[in-house]
């Protein structure tokens, strides 16, 4: 069972390599990178590569460490005793399994994702210890233990929100996505626009990493906001003669809402606009 990439997920080298070693020492494999470089996806695509059933939990903030395990109703179990319910003989018919549960019994060899590790509690990946290390949880409504068949091949991703317990970390093997380099980044857009036109797909790059570069830009534009803005100009049949332009009044990118995400980073290409003006640069 090896990753080796996908027609639809542009894997670099050190990428197969991480993946393939989590698989290999059965850790879970912690994948940090900034948004829009394929942390998500690469779940998908693991499952996708091996044929394995994909099982995702997404976490929120106020997701905690038990909803991966199990939950038991107990509302609605009081409220069918008083109803008289015969369901309230079994209290297993009052326990909802969580992600967790599903990948320990699933039939072949699952890919359970755990997405945003860092947006819950700082306890919540300490609170995951054992489970993820025993593969093993105790049931305390029933009495039971809850043995993984299989170990699931766990991909854990983080964005960095807050950091993770040494502890945790020891139990992960881990991997940070680099931002794709414009050679990496040329193969991605070519997996995504096939044929699409290399004059176009320069210069909206050379233009790209260059919003990227400008400093105090508050967020960085990624991946998946560049193939959301070269869409963009092949539906509008913006040309790359238009993207190569560098009129001081047109500093900013056509169709730029597809970039920049807040008022503050527009703000910071006007002036920069309006210094270059002045300065009759």
């Amino acid at each position: 069972m090896r990753f080796e990439g996908t027609k639809g997920y542009v894997a670099t080298d050190d990428l197969k390599v991480a993946v393939n070693a989590a698989i290999t020492l059965e850790r879970p494999l912690l994948v940090k990178g900034e948004p829009g470089t394929g942390k998500t996806v690469l779940a998908l695509e693991i499952a996708k590569s091996v044929s394995a059933p994909l099982i995702e939990w997404h976490v929120k903030s106020t997701t905690k460490a038990l909803q991966g395990l199990y939950e038991y109703d107990a509302v609605s179990r009081l409220r069918d005793s008083q109803l008289g319910d015969e369901r309230v003989r079994d209290i297993r018919n009052y326990i909802k399994r969580g992600k967790l549960w599903d990948a320990f019994v699933a039939d072949e060899r699952p890919v359970l994702l755990i997405d945003e590790i860092d947006k819950a509690d700082i306890e919540f990946p300490n609170d995951l210890l054992q489970e993820l290390d025993r593969m093993e949880f105790f049931v305390y409504e029933t009495g039971e233990t809850v043995k993984a068949r299989r170990r699931p091949i766990v991909v854990i991703t983080s964005n960095n929100e807050k950091e993770l317990p040494d502890a945790f970390l020891r139990r992960c093997f881990f991997h940070y996505i680099r931002f794709p380099d414009a050679d990496t980044m040329r193969a991605i857009i070519e997996v995504h626009f096939p044929g699409i036109k290399q004059r176009l797909v320069a210069e909206a790059l050379k233009l790209f990493y260059e919003v990227r570069e400008v400093p105090g830009l508050k967020k960085k534009p990624s991946t998946s906001e560049l193939l959301d803005w070269l869409k963009l100009l092949m539906v509008e049949d913006i040309g790359p003669e238009i993207l190569r332009e560098r009129d001081p009044k047109k500093l900013i990118p056509p169709l730029h809402g597809a970039l920049l995400k807040n008022e503050q980073d527009v703000h910071l290409f006007e002036r920069l606009a309006f210094m270059t003006r002045r300065d009759g640069r």
